[in-house]
């Protein structure tokens, strides 16, 4: 491939709108462009990259037995009611209608679409275990898109559907994927990446694990331990508190608070340590509006996905009116209203004596104590863990939270969909069942964004051998000067019919400084420059785009330095 000839635009300034790295630099070389928001087309130099994450994919999933498929993009809206998933998802889940007024969706992912394919055919034991799997656009109409391919609304992905018969084949079977996964990783050059347990969320399922990319512009916390190897997403790490009780019980009683509204001002004012207060977290169920309350110790947050699973149901920060139950800014477990849900967490258990609201406009308890005020307490755990939480692990104190990228995830389902769309098989006694799913995904284009972001410098990307677009980047500086143009012209003729995979710059009228930038901005692992001053000592300028080589060869032995140069970089990864 000749560089003059790729279709692609390449700039020198970062554009304004760009906020981190990856999203930069793939705009800046010519990788992709924008469309609409959260959507963007793909140059030729991003679909090498691609397609090639997609073929070592494909050569993995292969290797445990995978089966590619096609399922559609549009589905009717029934196969997502069977599920129950056409009403419990909300706006992410896009609903149309066709010319007929038939509903329809567009797919964000496929589990209804799987199990709609083989239905029938998984109707005895002995068509057991399976796997499926696609690679397919998708679209999820994300709230707020951000950082170029790594939050998008339209999105290539891998995803995965495996089907058995017991619980125990389920969990052997999701051991290969996740070892594959770890396979899949580091073949495309990051495998640094780590796994996480996680929240299932809408998939459901009881375990579930994500594959996070360590890295400060991650939208994901991590919770990992520097003395054991827990290691969890924030939305499912455990989190545990040990108050120690001082055993100095005080007499409960109702202050005036005039205008303390937050913890901070009611703490100030009472004179008290945060660690001694109740705080109220309002919400509201999204199916009635009905209100729920978590109360956490004063200096800890509410994990709203704990929340949410506890629920049984979405929910959204609450508006207090009027004519609402609560009083804004003093709302307190003790005596708070019948008409209102609420949970006490974890973090106040074992306190002696609590500041928290009155549930009056301008006061607040002092010396509350759950355990002998409110009858029958009971506590969850519905906090966010904070820096050097004890790990539930190892039980020390030695958590930390770090920002992540998820880059796959994996999915135990259980018979949560082949039992609301009624896929059943015969077992050898003649019993009916249905079958144990489990599921595995990879975002193509995130995975791309998210190896730029682990692998480049300030000049551009440094891709991995195996996704870079191409293995091997030619430089032909002064291709009007006639023996230079013949020996780049010669070597690029040879690197072909070996095999070898070249983009050849020979551009007139490009600066040496203009080509070095446009293959900086390319990424491409090895570098050639054919110059007039370098044949003047009969040599090639080879170096790789991680500066870890640079070498002046000579150009009767070029060839054989380049293709063991690639085979060196093939077996690093």
């Amino acid at each position: 491939m000749k560089l003059k000839n790729l279709v692609s635009l390449r700039f020198k300034e970062r554009p304004a709108d760009c906020a981190i790295d990856s999203h930069a630099l793939m705009i800046r070389g010519g990788y992709m462009k924008y469309v609409g928001n959260g959507i963007f087309s793909e140059f030729p130099v991003l679909h090498r990259i691609t397609a090639k994450i997609e073929s070592i994919i494909r050569e993995e999933m292969n290797a445990i037995d995978g089966q590619e498929v096609l399922f559609p993009v549009i589905m009717p809206a029934e196969l997502w009611q069977e599920s129950g998933r056409y009403d419990s998802i909300g706006s992410e889940l896009v609903r149309f209608q066709d010319r007929g007024k038939s509903k329809l969706v567009l797919g964000m992912t496929h589990e209804e679409a799987a199990v709609h394919l083989v239905r029938e055919y998984g109707q005895s034991y002995q068509q057991y275990p399976f796997m499926i799997y696609q690679i397919q656009r998708k679209f999820r109409d994300e709230a707020r898109p951000r950082a170029g391919m790594i939050r998008v609304r339209e999105f290539t992905m891998k995803d995965a559907y495996s089907f058995h018969t017991s619980q125990e084949d389920l969990e052997q079977y999701y051991q290969k994927c996740y070892d594959a996964y770890n396979r899949i990783f580091k073949r495309v050059g990051i495998p640094e990446v780590v796994t996480v347990a996680s929240d299932s969320g809408m998939m459901g399922g009881n375990i579930s694990h994500e594959y996070m990319l360590l890295n400060e512009v991650g939208e994901d916390s991590i919770v990992l331990c520097t003395e054991c190897d827990y290691r969890a997403n924030m939305e499912a790490a455990e989190n545990i508190v040990e108050n120690v009780s001082e055993n100095k019980l005080s007499a409960l009683e109702c202050i005036e608070t005039p205008g303390c509204k937050t913890i901070e001002d009611v703490c100030c004012f009472l004179k008290s340590d945060v660690t001694a207060s109740c705080k109220a977290v309002v919400y509201q169920k999204n199916a009635d509006d009905a209100y729920v309350v978590a109360f956490v110790r004063g200096d800890y947050e509410v994990n709203e996905t704990k929340l949410r699973n506890l629920v049984g149901g979405d929910i959204h920060p609450a508006e207090i009116t009027e004519d609402s139950p609560l009083v804004a800014g003093y709302i307190g477990p003790y005596n708070i209203s019948r008409q209102v849900s609420y949970y006490c967490d974890l973090s106040l258990k074992g306190i002696d004596s609590l500041i928290a609201g009155a549930n009056k406009e301008g006061f607040h308890y002092n010396g509350l104590n759950l355990e002998r005020d409110i009858e029958n307490i009971e506590y969850v755990d519905i906090a966010k863990v904070k820096e050097n939480s004890i790990c539930p692990c190892c039980g020390k104190p030695t958590l930390t939270i770090k920002r992540g990228i998820e880059v796959g995830n994996i999915f135990q389902l259980g018979t949560k969909y082949t039992k609301n769309m009624n896929m059943q098989y015969v077992d050898k006694d003649g019993s009916m069942h249905n079958p144990i799913m489990g599921c595995y995904g990879i975002g193509i284009g995130r995975l791309a964004a998210s190896v730029c972001e682990a692998k480049h410098d300030e000049y551009g990307p440094i891709w991995p051998i195996s996704i870079a677009p191409w293995e091997v980047h030619l430089c032909c500086i002064r291709p009007d000067d006639e023996e230079t143009k013949r020996v780049a012209d010669d070597l690029y003729e040879k690197l072909k019919k070996n095999n070898v995979e070249v983009i050849y710059d020979d551009r007139d009228e490009v600066r040496a400084g203009q080509m070095f930038a446009d293959a900086d901005l390319l990424g491409v692992p090895i570098r050639v420059v054919v110059s007039p001053r370098n044949l003047k000592e009969n040599k090639l300028e080879i170096s790789t785009r991680d500066k870890a080589v640079n070498e002046a060869v000579d150009v009767s032995e070029g060839l054989d330095y380049i293709i063991k140069l690639k085979e060196k970089l093939y077996a690093d990864i």
